[in-house]
């Protein structure tokens, strides 16, 4: 395994990483239509208890995604994590927010009544997705850092990067195709969340909310990624010169990489397709259920596809507006050759955690949630 081979399997381990996370994002995505699924307290109860079984997967994701970035690309990590931290301080401080909210709603001693907690949950629904995919939006658009690798050398201030203005990451918001992103990501997980809870409740009040609320979230979703992919691939891209390291600008980066990594185009179109089969399906048949898993594989499948074609085929995957040539790579960004080494071996037990999360999934589905299990078991 050379260095180079390791670096971008790294980056396939990170990619793998967000789309799983994109896909959990259905716990946020239910979250968010608390209200407009649930007209009772009962069955918002439903919903809320719904998303509470699953709510751990999303935040170990998110927690498991920030670690293999740090461990791999280390330099990212200090730039964005570092720089841009008040956006990801907002994204982390809604999901602990729903932490709390999930436990204290219907407590004793509850001064705020349970409304205001499941607002708490809406909240966490929107900002979380939202701000995630504003984030994301900045691997293909930019953000406003600057590299410096020489102060290592310097002991009064060894800081290597810093951001270019006082937003601390916050500027990225103004970006409105950042936004359009962060939107469609929103909308996506209110997608995923409609069909799980169509799938994990067996109400059949609440089943015809989802189908009612499925069709304007996907055609809103549609919109706005559509939207945004087409202008990625048509606008100029960041690449690098593998010989120099040079950063430039190349008309239709992002249009070529998906041409000359043909069978990542094949890929993303076969998520497409998954998607739209298991949206369609449970509109149009009553007493489909499922449509959650070949969706929910379309999107990791997408995901996946978008996060190569920012990081492979010599493209700058955390592009700078400042200075075009702090833009970090998979080669100037990553750890040494010995800790991806390392790491790699350690890397083969993600079968086995994957295998255990499905377990740990099936054990917890084995009965679907109604209105007897709410009233008379142990509830959020």
């Amino acid at each position: 395994m050379s260095y180079e081979f390791l670096q971008s399997y790294w980056w396939f381990i990170v990619s793998l990483m967000a789309a799983f996370l994109v896909f959990l994002l259905f716990v946020q995505g239910a979250n968010s239509l608390i209200f407009n699924l649930g007209k009772t307290a009962e069955e918002r109860r439903l919903v809320v208890n719904s998303t509470g079984r699953k709510w751990e997967f999303t935040f170990t994701t998110l927690v498991t995604f920030g670690a293999s970035f740090f461990a791999s690309f280390p330099l990212f990590y200090s730039t964005s994590f570092g720089g841009a931290y008040w956006v990801w301080m907002l994204i982390l401080f809604s999901f602990v927010v729903q932490a709390v909210s999930y436990e204290f709603q219907h407590k004793l001693g509850n001064l705020f009544g349970p409304k205001t907690f499941q607002a708490c949950l809406v909240f966490n629904g929107v900002v979380g997705p939202l701000l995630l995919g504003g984030a994301v939006a900045t691997f293909f658009n930019g953000s406003n850092f600057i590299i410096e690798k020489a102060n290592m050398m310097t002991s009064v201030q060894p800081v290597i990067s810093r951001w270019a203005n006082a937003s601390s990451g916050l500027d990225a918001l103004l970006d409105v195709w950042n936004l359009v992103f962060g939107v469609a990501v929103f909308l996506l997980a209110r997608v995923l969340g409609i069909l799980y809870v169509h799938n994990n409740v067996a109400d059949d009040e609440i089943r015809r909310r989802t189908r009612t609320q499925l069709v304007w979230n996907v055609a809103a979703f549609l919109v706005f990624f559509l939207a945004f992919l087409l202008r990625t691939l048509l606008k100029a891209g960041y690449a690098y010169d593998p010989a120099t390291g040079l950063i430039f600008m190349e008309p239709y980066k992002y249009l070529h990489n998906l041409i000359a990594m043909w069978p990542l185009t094949l890929v993303l179109l076969a998520g497409v397709v998954l998607l739209l089969f298991g949206v369609a399906r449970t509109v149009l048949v009553k007493d489909y259920v499922r449509g959650i898993w070949p969706a929910g594989i379309g999107v990791i499948l997408v995901v996946l596809v978008l996060f190569l074609c920012v990081g492979w085929n010599n493209t700058a995957f955390y592009p700078s507006n400042a200075d075009l040539q702090s833009s970090l790579t998979i080669r100037n960004s990553s750890s040494s050759e010995t800790t991806l080494r390392a790491m790699a071996y350690v890397s083969l037990l993600v079968p086995v955690i994957l295998a255990y999360a499905a377990y740990a999934w099936r054990a917890i589905d084995k009965k679907k949630i109604d209105r007897r299990e709410i009233s008379e078991g142990e509830a959020y």
